[in-house]
């Protein structure tokens, strides 16, 4: 299970990465690996508004159905299409080229109530 150190993380297993006062969203490593092979996402559309703790989309794999939930409110700015033809790329690459969608936060301190990379990694690394 990999967890990166420059991010932040939902209970939800939802990561955060602030770029240049926007947050790029994906799913973790370790939901990934739970989840197994990815097979279809649903995204929301630019310019729908999430709330924080509320479903956003949801993702089907050869296991189940997941819904994701929004880890900070905000505009959607982007999705990531090539997921819609590609959703396996979030199972090869969660943090790079899986992302899902970025965001324009409504309030930065939302952030505050995400967890750290230790604190994912000592609830979920030892399961």
């Amino acid at each position: 299970m990999e967890v990166l150190k420059n991010l932040k993380y939902s209970e939800n297993h939802e990561w955060v990465r602030m770029e240049g006062g926007r947050a790029v969203i994906g799913m973790t490593d370790f939901a990934q690996e739970e989840l197994g092979t990815i097979v279809f996402v649903e995204l929301p559309q630019v310019g729908d508004h999430l709330t924080a703790g509320e479903p956003f989309g949801s993702m089907e794999s050869v296991k189940t159905v997941s819904e994701m939930y929004a880890p900070v409110s905000g505009k959607v700015t982007a999705v990531n299409a090539k997921l819609l033809d590609n959703p396996g790329a979030i199972n090869l690459s969660p943090y790079e080229h899986g992302w899902m969608i970025i965001l324009e936060p409504d309030n930065a301190t939302e952030l505050d109530e995400l967890w750290d990379a230790d604190r994912y990694q000592d609830t979920y690394g030892h399961e």
